[in-house]
């Protein structure tokens, strides 16, 4: 196994931890690696119960160094050109996930390894944290969405400064640059990430399922546009339970205990 799928218990009921465990490949993204990953996220997108996603390395000293090279040196040009569909198509499930998604990264993240990264909603690094779109220096570019995120994120000209010198940076540097939102010390990283999950936990699941959506599709949309469809989110979190148990713990100055439904 690969990929580790950890569901957490008792308070951080909800929280789900997907562990990257390739240590002799420093979890570089290999076909079996990638066909475990693929497996996890459609497992979560049908969990109603997992509420926030914590993807993260077991590997001590990297999070992913990129896209399997050994393994891609053997495949020919019409095999490489599907697999890093594939890639592109698996960052792009993860990025769609409906729950939140924290990406925890220590040591190395580098090409596809940050592409993933930069398919979560938030990403947290340990101080001794690197990163970078490295591509360009082995002759390709970012291909698994790289090119897309990284702009988005940091705009454009930044993202293509990073792209086209193939710049590998810190932790500090990234934070500077708004690659990551949260800087952690050295091994700290899943412990940060866990902290956030926390506060994120206890709202409503219904809620952040739609705010994630709405922000997410708004971004692809004009003004008015995005509008019209934050309303239509909105209208799917009237109906619930949850809204209802929402106004009753405030109005009774209480936690309310919220179900997803």
């Amino acid at each position: 196994m690969e990929i580790r799928l950890e569901r957490l218990a008792g308070e951080d009921g909800g929280i789900v931890l997907l562990g990257l465990d390739r240590p002799a490949a420093k979890n570089a993204l290999g076909r079996q690696l990638m066909t475990e990953f693929r497996q996890a996220l459609a497992d979560l997108r049908s969990d109603p119960a997992a509420r926030v996603l914590v993807v993260h390395s077991l590997v001590p000293g990297v999070f992913c160094a990129g896209a399997d090279l050994k393994e891609r040196a053997g495949m020919s040009q019409a095999e490489a050109a599907t697999f890093v569909q594939g890639l592109r198509d698996a960052f792009t499930e993860l990025e769609d996930l409906p729950m939140p998604v924290l990406a925890a990264l220590e040591g190395a993240a580098f090409g596809g390894g940050l592409e993933l990264a930069l398919a979560a909603d938030l990403r947290i690094a340990g101080a001794e944290a690197r990163m970078g779109l490295v591509e360009t220096s082995l002759a390709i570019i970012p291909g698994a969405g790289g090119t897309q995120r990284l702009p988005r994120l940091i705009g454009a000209a930044r993202a293509k400064e990073l792209i086209f010198t193939a710049r590998r940076l810190d932790a500090a540097e990234a934070e500077r640059l708004g690659l990551v939102d949260r800087v952690a010390p050295a091994g700290g990283a899943l412990d940060a990430a866990l902290a956030l999950a926390r506060e994120i936990l206890p709202n409503g699941p219904v809620a952040l399922r739609m705010a994630k959506l709405a922000v997410n599709r708004g971004l692809e949309m004009d003004r008015n546009s995005g509008l019209a469809f934050e309303r239509a989110c909105y209208a799917q979190v009237i109906p619930t339970k949850d809204r209802l148990e929402g106004l009753a713990a405030f109005r009774e100055k209480r936690k309310p205990q919220y179900r997803g439904e």
